[in-house]
């Protein structure tokens, strides 16, 4: 059985690893090929791209590299008709991965999307392709079923996958952790040249603590050693994200995935972002949420502070760590909403539920189960 997998950015390779370990538990002589990064090619994926050509971040940012996606995109398309596969399996990345389900399922090709785009928070117009294009949806936010039902699709949720992901770590009890202030700040190179210079200085800014920044290996030790030549006292570890919160008091995070990994670490962070103007002008016009944070998101109110364009100066920063280490009670405040975060999330073993869909998927002589909104809302009645 051949399974496509295409995953556009640092989360959706981690998720895609884990998905693919999953599937080789429950099926013998699999082949996958597909868009991911290191891990997944770890796995046992064969690489048509690395995920770095295509990951880009922000409307103008999009815009200017277009040549370069609409090229990934004829890529795949040749690739996939040459390959064959008995599934196409979408992680995330919507303005790329939706293009391809559209394209995949007018084709024959079965189509699982596994994590949602963010269709709640801005464009649910798009809502229809996933209706349209879609054969099963998998998403990992106890609120998303609910909103894909009001709007005819049927929904599986599987649970979180970083839950999996962070199972086999052992972080330092938060009592017992020193004064380590991790800083977080993203896995592209546009958030990252963004974002870290002012991380760096709002963490000088506090006396008496390490200072480490988790870095990504695929962005090269070069590439942050320009941003920290002038912070001899900082130290930069590649690739262990979870090694340094798991050490760390307090941290500061670009906004997205990690801000999720970082709760689930229990290390009480502020989180942080800074786009384009004209990004941030069309955002302000588009997305329909409170907050920008997943932990946010999901408890459903204000639980880590966000500091946002303007607000994102090293002294707002400064402050809001300063209270993360030293307040006892403000600590225990954010990490007694971690707790509740984890209930919300549900249990592990997101992985191996999403496989088995996939699977089932593969083996199914349906070539799409959402045909009608009709039909969509009937399936969800029946199960």
């Amino acid at each position: 059985m051949r399974i496509y997998v295409i995953a556009g950015e640092a989360s959706g390779d981690l998720h895609g690893a884990h998905l693919i370990h999953a599937l080789r538990q429950q099926r013998e002589g699999l082949e996958f090929r597909g868009i991911g990064g290191d891990r997944m090619a770890a796995a046992g994926m064969s690489l048509l791209l690395h995920y770095r050509h295509t990951a880009f971040m922000g409307f103008w940012e999009v815009v200017r590299h277009l040549p370069r996606i609409l090229q990934a995109l004829r890529q795949t398309q040749a690739d996939l008709l040459r390959w064959r596969p008995d599934v196409l399996v979408l992680i995330d990345y919507p303005g790329f991965n939706l293009r391809m389900a559209r394209w995949a399922h007018r084709r024959g090709i079965k189509v699982v999307y596994y994590i949602s785009p963010q269709l709640w928070a801005w464009k649910p117009s798009r809502v229809k392709i996933i209706r349209r294009h879609v054969d099963r949806l998998l998403v990992i936010l106890p609120f998303e079923p609910l909103f894909y039902e009001q709007h005819g699709v049927q929904a599986f949720f599987v649970g979180h996958p970083l839950l999996d992901a962070l199972a086999a770590q052992q972080p330092i009890p938060s009592d017992q952790r020193g004064r380590l202030i991790a800083l977080l700040p993203g896995s592209r190179r546009q958030e990252v040249a963004t974002m870290l210079p002012v991380m760096l200085k709002a963490a000088r800014q506090i006396s008496d603590v390490q200072i480490e920044v988790a870095g990504l290996g695929t962005l090269g030790k070069s590439f942050y050693e320009q941003f920290l030549s002038s912070f001899p006292e900082v130290q930069l570890r590649l690739d262990d994200t979870y090694g340094i919160l798991g050490r760390a008091r307090a941290a500061v995070v670009t906004s997205g995935t990690a801000t999720l990994e970082t709760a689930l670490m229990n290390v009480p962070q502020v989180v942080c972002y800074r786009g384009s103007r004209l990004s941030y002008w069309i955002a302000r016009r588009l997305v329909r949420v409170p907050y920008i944070s997943l932990v946010n998101l999901i408890v459903n109110r204000p639980l880590v502070r966000e500091l946002i364009q303007q607000q994102m100066e090293a002294s707002n920063i400064a402050a809001e760590l300063h209270r993360l280490i030293n307040d006892a009670a403000y600590r225990s405040e954010q990490l007694s909403g971690y707790d509740a975060l984890r209930k919300l999330l549900g249990e592990a073993g997101a992985s191996e539920r999403a496989a088995s869909h996939v699977l089932q998927c593969a083996e199914s002589s349906a070539s799409a189960i959402f045909a009608s909104p009709e039909a969509s809302l009937q399936a969800h009645k029946g199960n």
